[in-house]
């Protein structure tokens, strides 16, 4: 009998915390669960990530409560996971932004990715019979676009595939403090399922170039100072090049997907084995490394039948 998923029997509540990371400026964290995070403008308040379903939301709205009672008036999803965007409705903001690779991905696998990772990680959809359904930016752009909250520029930014195709990431120039979305985490696994090996360091450059003083990563702690900042980029991208590398190799004399997984995990474990969610996101990423290096470029799109069928295969 093939075993669950290490997300399925994940059921412990997570700790939260609510960290200024600059003036006006907060990261919401939860032990490896999704951040979110929260500027305040002038006159209203922009969050980053919606969380997964609108009860769970309302924890980052408590908190931006005790802070401020501005109206939320942008709602910035860095990309399109369910586990990012499916909580959206609950801040009932009149602006929601994506990147315009992300919604053509909610058109593409929007449904899909739902129905796969409610399936994977079940704690993580707490009162998801509140989704209203799929979230849809009212705003999307290209590479680049600045929103003000009164004198306060935010900007919103492609860099670069990393996560996934469509990731973005937000700058605030006033603090010089960024929020990346998943392509910088903070002892915390990547999440490689979607995601672009190749280009993934390249947009971590692109990153470290804004020298910020503090990030707010998809998982993880606030990063605060630049030496702290620095170190997550480049334990992010070994993370990511430990994954890609050995999974690389097995393709290379065509060995099989389960070869692939060992060679990943002899290199990956000594290192990352007491990460927050790393069990969960091994299989995909290492189904997702392997296909990569035998030259598909474009990520599969995961079903919760792709889920067993890969789970199944990493048995034998």
């Amino acid at each position: 009998m093939t075993k669950a998923f290490a997300s399925q029997g994940d059921l412990a509540e997570k700790q939260t915390s609510f960290t200024e990371i600059g003036p006006g400026l907060y990261a919401f964290t939860a032990e490896g669960d999704p951040n979110s995070g929260v500027i305040i403008g002038d006159d209203s308040v922009m969050v980053i990530e919606a969380q997964a379903t609108p009860r769970l939301a309302k924890k980052v709205i408590d908190c931006i409560r005790t802070v401020t009672d501005k109206p939320i008036s942008h709602l910035v999803l860095t990309h399109y996971h369910a586990v990012r965007v499916l909580g959206a409705s609950a801040y009932k903001a009149p602006q929601i932004l994506m990147s315009d690779t992300a919604r053509a991905m909610v058109v593409e696998r929007g449904q899909e990715d739902w129905d796969s990772e409610f399936q994977r990680f079940p704690r993580l959809f707490q009162g998801h019979e509140d989704i209203p359904g799929l979230t849809w930016p009212t705003t999307t752009f290209r590479d680049r676009t600045s929103v003000y909250l009164g004198n306060r520029r935010i900007d919103l930014m492609h860099l670069g595939r990393a996560h996934t195709a469509g990731d973005i990431v937000i700058h605030v120039p006033d603090a010089n403090v960024m929020f990346t979305g998943d392509i910088v985490e903070y002892h915390s696994a990547c999440y490689c399922g979607d995601g672009h090996f190749a280009d993934w360091s390249r947009t971590l450059d692109a990153i470290k170039a804004y020298r910020v003083d503090a990030i707010a990563p998809g998982r993880g702690d606030a990063l605060m100072g630049r030496e702290m900042v620095d170190l997550a980029i480049e334990n992010t991208r070994d993370f990511v090049a430990s994954t890609y590398a050995p999974a690389a190799q097995i393709a290379a004399r065509g060995g099989s997907l389960k070869e692939a997984w060992d060679a990943v995990r002899a290199a990956c474990d000594p290192k990352f084995a007491d990460y927050a969610i790393y069990e969960h996101c091994l299989p995909f990423n290492v189904a997702r490394a392997y296909d990569e290096a035998r030259g598909i470029d474009t990520p599969r799109i995961w079903t919760a039948q792709r889920d067993l069928e890969m789970w199944e295969a990493l048995q034998g």
